[in-house]
């Protein structure tokens, strides 16, 4: 009971009552304060329910500018009442019954007209307490969540927009992402936040965008309609009408609405406001694009430090703190997804005695994961099943099929290539999944599955597709990879590139595509070569592996090699063709020397290639045997030896006419030079350097490929170490200028990292060291935009 007698119930009546009647005039605060002389703070406070009991002339007055009947007139008196404090003296008869007679004004002809439109009927009051419906949500804001985490940014933007009190357009805010990303939560916490701010109320209510049927719109504004107070009977029977009545409710409340888990456009818009201070928070899956007028805050997943905040506060600090490793490694296996961190938090607080560790060994095994991410009502599999299975039967299709790549992202053509559909097909089922929050945009061109979604599409895979459709699927899918990483990788064989091609200081583009998609393909390509090798297909294997042995000079750093090399050797000795066996073991051998850098393991290797090609006559592999064999030797400073090896290798490929061993007698050249420099004699390893530079340049001239720019830089360039070992650095300088334009014919500038180096050091030497400061700033400015990546020629 309040101070004075007047229940707060009664307030709230008489507050219900005289916003209503406005409303149904048609008319705004500002209009009604003038037509009746209250002031119009003192009708705001009114309708908020802060006046708790106005004076009958002050209600007279209202009645009269509203052109209430009677009835209406002595309800809304009768409602002040009550709420003005007791042992005042009741005045006159209710201001309606005694209103005197006059005739109507424009003002209540528009009200007339409005109430009219609005089909809300004169004779009910559209504030009357409704009788409660079967279904019908209070739309109370739920409560908020104590361990809330992280999204400071997001809701720094909600608070900025809430600043004005006066926005020129209604504020309207869609949050959108993957399933698990916190989207309610988020929603509900910035509510909460936001309270203070708007004093007229915080509801939300839940569209069910998931469900089968989601909410209409209709039925959400009528919720949104009685949770504002207007009763049953007033409420229109169309959307239309609804939603004009809902606009016309809210064009001057500061309130805060949620709509949570929105199912499309259509749904929504008739439940924005038109105009006023009120905030509307839209949570979805989808991202709505065809929603209008809206600030977009895309949700993502938690950064490591923010997930091991989340676990921290939800299974205590103290405990998380003291597993600093293995609290990483499970939010890692969770995917730093909010939902899936919860759910492992509170399987922590349930288990209070098992070790972080102890969870996360458990939700390593891939195949009981999405298992073990259930606790109580919580989980991360119905989370995605909601929203795979409000998916056409392609785009579900899509997105199983996306579970087979290999890669941490993919392009369409990739995804096509598993879903057996074109690519321009594919790339708009999957612009559909990223619109429904199951595919991310890792780049304009490329996309990504979160690991969970990955593990759940896996799933449906298993369950919806037989195993002679999977099979079929992974088939066509690799054949098709296999020989796009073929096709590109013969562009850099020396023996099908175009003669005469101009780089015009750059690759040519067709060599720039082709080093981007074996780069960036490389996990598909790789895991399709395994699999063509565990199927039998090992002709596949050694195709692929001979199209792209000249492209494995442009990434040294690459483990892989090894990998592709061991797999051909094996595919070839499978087949029982030893002279592609020969082939596949020496560029085995080339992995171990040039690339791992295990010499004894390279010169085993080698010497079991030069047999294999001895055993066949091919004396261009004889060459490239001993090529890696001598290069084994040099590097364990057995020049002498070494020196000898790279002239019988020389001469191997004087026998043999094609541009390989060409390329080869210029690699021994190179070889014997380094043997003689490192042994000492710098003098004899520059003239022979020179002849193998003449014979690289010589090259450039007839083919200008890539590979032999490559090949005539590095000679330059040692070239350049040839002179500096004798001190004649104004001819290394010249040497190692040389290199540099070359390196920039091939369009790698970390290629050109020691050749920097080497060139600052012989500007120093020369008394330059400004000169070669501003060089070496250059350089490593350059580096770190291009970014690392480790080049080399071959041998």
């Amino acid at each position: 009971m309040a101070a004075g007698g007047g229940t707060d119930t009664d307030a709230n009546e008489f507050s219900r009552l005289l916003a209503g009647h406005r409303v149904a005039a048609g008319l705004t605060q500002e209009e009604l304060s003038a037509a009746a002389g209250v002031s119009l703070r003192a009708l705001g406070d009114m309708e908020r329910g802060r006046t708790r009991g106005p004076q009958r002339r002050t209600v007279r007055a209202l009645a009269e500018a509203l052109g209430l009947d009677g009835a209406q007139a002595e309800a809304l008196d009768r409602a002040a009442q009550s709420g003005r404090p007791r042992g005042v003296r009741p005045g006159s008869a209710p201001a309606g019954s005694h209103a005197r007679p006059r005739r109507s004004t424009a003002r209540e002809a528009t009200a007339r007209e409005a109430t009219a439109r609005r089909d809300v009927p004169r004779a009910v009051s559209p504030f009357e307490e409704p009788p409660a419906e079967s279904g019908q949500s209070a739309l109370a804001l739920p409560r908020d969540i104590a361990d809330f985490t992280a999204r400071e940014e997001a809701l720094a933007l909600l608070a900025r927009l809430a600043e004005d009190e006066r926005p020129a357009h209604p504020r309207v805010v869609l949050v959108s992402g993957q399933p698990g990303l916190g989207k309610t939560s988020f929603a509900l916490h910035a509510a909460h936040a936001l309270a203070e701010r708007f004093p007229d109320g915080q509801l939300s209510l839940d569209l069910g965008g998931m469900s089968p049927q989601p909410l209409p719109a209709r039925d959400a504004l009528g919720q949104v309609l009685r949770a504002l107070g207007v009763a049953d009977a007033a409420v229109p029977a169309g959307t239309e009408e609804r939603a004009g009545l809902y606009r016309a409710l809210v064009r001057e409340r500061r309130l805060v609405l949620v709509l949570d888990n929105a199912a499309d456009e259509s749904q929504v818009r008739p439940l924005l406001p038109g105009s006023g201070p009120a905030v509307t928070i839209v949570t979805s899956r989808n991202v709505l694009p065809g929603l209008e007028s809206v600030h977009r805050l895309s949700l993502d997943v938690l950064s490591p430090a923010e997930s091991a905040g989340l676990l921290a506060r939800i299974a205590g600090h103290e405990r998380i703190e003291a597993a600093p490793d293995a609290t990483a490694e499970l939010a890692r296996l969770c995917g730093y997804l909010p939902l899936a961190l919860r759910i492992a938090g509170q399987r922590l607080v349930a288990r209070p005695q098992q070790p972080v560790a102890h969870l996360v060994r458990q939700l390593t095994a891939e195949e009981n994961r999405l298992d073990l991410l259930e606790t109580g009502d919580l989980a991360v599999r119905p989370a995605f099943e909601l929203s795979y299975r409000r998916l056409s039967a392609e785009s579900q299709l899509v997105l199983r099929r996306c579970a087979l790549t290999a890669g941490q992202d993919f392009t369409a053509e990739i995804a096509a290539a598993y879903a057996d559909r074109s690519a321009a097909r594919t790339e708009l089922v999957l612009e559909q999944l990223v619109d429904a929050g199951l595919m991310q945009a890792a780049t304009p061109d490329r996309y990504r599955l979160h690991d969970l979604v990955r593990l759940y599409a896996g799933e449906r895979l298993a369950a919806d597709e037989t195993a002679e459709e999977l099979a079929e699927a992974r088939i066509r899918a690799g054949r098709w990879i296999l020989g796009r990483a073929a096709e590109y990788g013969l562009r850099f064989d020396p023996d099908h590139a175009t003669d005469g091609v101009d780089t015009g200081g750059s690759a040519p583009a067709h060599l720039t595509e082709a080093a981007a998609w074996l780069e960036y393909e490389h996990p598909e390509w790789l895991a399709a070569l395994y699999r063509a090798q565990r199927a039998g297909r090992y002709r596949e294997v050694v195709d692929t592996a001979e199209a792209m042995h000249w492209f494995s000079d442009r990434l040294l750093s690459w483990g892989i090699w090894a990998e592709v090399f061991q797999l051909s050797a094996d595919a070839a000795r499978a087949i029982g063709d030893r002279r592609v066996e020969a082939a596949h073991v020496n560029y085995l051998a080339w992995t171990y020397v040039t690339c791992l850098h295990r010499y004894q393991r390279g010169i085993e290797l080698a010497t079991e290639g030069l047999e294999l090609a001895r055993a066949v006559g091919d004396r261009e592999q004889q060459g490239w045997a001993l090529t890696y064999l001598a290069s084994g030797l040099r590097y364990l400073q057995r020049h002498r030896e070494a020196t000898d090896t790279f002239h019988r290798a020389a001469d191997a490929f004087a026998e043999v006419a094609n541009r390989s061993a060409m390329i080869g007698r210029l690699v021994t050249l190179r070889g014997a030079a380094n043997c003689l420099r490192e042994s000492g004699r710098a003098e004899e390893a520059v003239e022979s350097r020179r002849r193998a530079l003449a014979g690289a340049l010589e090259l450039v001239e007839r083919w200008s490929s890539p590979l032999i720019h490559m090949l005539a830089g590095m000679t330059a360039h040692e070239l350049g170490l040839d002179r500096a070992a004798l001190k004649r650095w104004p001819a290394a300088e010249k040497a190692y200028r040389q290199a540099l334009v070359h390196f920039e014919a091939v369009g790698r500038p970390d290629s050109m990292t020691k050749t920097l180096t080497e060139l600052g050091t012989a500007l120093i030497e020369q008394g330059r060291a400004e000169e070669a400061r501003e060089l070496l700033t250059e350089a490593l400015t350059d580096l770190s935009t291009e970014g690392p990546r480790a080049v080399g020629a071959r041998h």
